[in-house]
C-alpha cells in the first residue's frame, strides 16, 4: 500500500513539473494560481489530508505578508491549497529534487541565510514586492516544530511591511488525526528526519485534517519597531494555536528571536538572526 501511495505521489509531482514547464509560460497569473491551488489540493488528498479553513477576517487583495507557524515541508502546499502565494524559503530548498524546481516556478523567494548582503537584498526586494501587491508568506520562527509549541518570531523580515506600511496577517496551521481530532506528529519535519522519511511518516499515518486559522490583518503603527510589530503577530498566532491545542507551549511574554550582529539593517541596529 505504501509503495502505491508513493507512486501516486511521484506521478503527481511529475505532472506538476510538466505543467510548470510546458503550460505555465502561456498562462496568466490568475490561471497559474488556479492550477497551483488545484494541484496542491490534490497533493494533500494523496497524502491523506483534508483542509479546513477557519477564516476570521478577509485577506487583503494585495500587498500583505502572511506570518505562519512552521511544522513541515507540506505547510507550503496546505497554504497554497487555500490561496496560492509567494514564499520566502532557505536557499537550500532550491536544490531539492523536484520540489526545488517547482518552488522556482511558483516564484519562491530564496534567502541565503549566512550572507549579510543577501539579507539586505531580500529586505529591499520584499518591500518592492509588497508595494507591487504581492502576497508573501514567511515562517518567522525560522525552523520547524512538532506543532505543539510556538517559537519566538524573528522580526528581521518584518522590516519590509514596517517600511512600506503594508499589513501582516497571522496564520496558524494545526495537523490533527481525522478520527479523534487530536494533534498528530506525523507531518512534523524536525530533528534529523530526512525528506524521504517525512514523506513515509505522512503516507503511513491515518487520515489527517489540516486546520488553517486566518487571523485579522495587523498594520504597523507610525514609528513602530519591527520587533514590537512581530510581537503582535506572534501573540495572534499563539492564541490561534492554543484554540486548537490548549496545552500548546508559547514564547514568554515579550520574547522575540535573538539578535544577530552579523546582520545590520540600514538604520544601523542589529537585526534578528536570519533563519527561514
Amino acid at each position: 500500500m505504501l509503495l502505491i501511495k508513493k507512486l501516486r505521489l511521484g506521478l503527481h509531482l511529475a505532472r506538476g513539473l510538466l505543467v510548470a514547464l510546458l503550460i505555465f509560460p502561456f498562462l496568466s497569473e490568475a490561471a497559474k494560481h488556479r492550477r497551483i491551488r488545484l494541484w496542491s489540493q490534490k497533493l494533500l488528498r494523496l497524502c491523506g489530508m483534508r483542509l479546513e479553513v477557519e477564516q476570521h477576517a478577509p485577506l487583503p487583495e494585495s500587498g500583505v505578508m502572511l506570518l505562519c507557524n512552521h511544522v513541515s515541508w507540506i505547510d507550503i502546499f496546505a497554504i497554497n491549497a487555500w490561496r496560492p502565494v509567494r514564499f520566502v524559503a532557505k536557499a537550500e530548498i532550491r536544490h531539492w529534487p523536484l520540489v526545488g524546481w517547482l518552488c522556482v516556478q511558483t516564484r519562491t523567494i530564496f534567502l541565503q541565510r549566512e550572507r549579510r548582503a543577501d539579507a539586505r537584498r531580500i529586505m529591499h526586494y520584499l518591500s518592492d514586492c509588497l508595494r507591487d501587491g504581492d502576497i508573501i508568506t514567511v515562517f518567522p520562527e525560522g525552523t520547524t516544530t512538532d506543532g505543539r509549541s510556538l517559537l519566538p518570531f524573528h522580526a528581521n523580515l518584518l522590516q519590509a511591511p514596517v517600511t512600506t506600511g503594508k499589513p501582516v496577517q497571522p496564520l496558524c496551521l494545526f495537523y490533527a488525526d481525522e478520527a479523534s481530532g487530536r494533534h498528530t506528529m506525523a507531518p512534523a519535519y524536525i530533528g534529523e528526519t530526512s525528506l524521504i522519511e517525512s514523506i513515509d511518516m505522512i503516507l503511513r499515518a491515518p487520515p489527517m485534517t489540516v486546520r488553517l486559522s486566518v487571523g485579522a490583518p495587523q498594520y504597523p503603527q507610525e514609528g513602530q519597531h519591527r520587533r514590537a510589530f512581530a510581537l503582535g503577530a506572534q501573540k495572534a498566532v499563539g492564541e490561534a494555536l492554543q484554540a486548537f491545542l490548549p496545552e500548546a507551549v508559547l514564547p514568554a511574554n515579550g520574547s522575540v528571536g535573538s539578535r544577530d550582529a552579523a546582520f545590520d539593517d540600514e538604520a544601523g541596529d542589529s537585526a534578528e538572526a536570519v533563519r527561514i
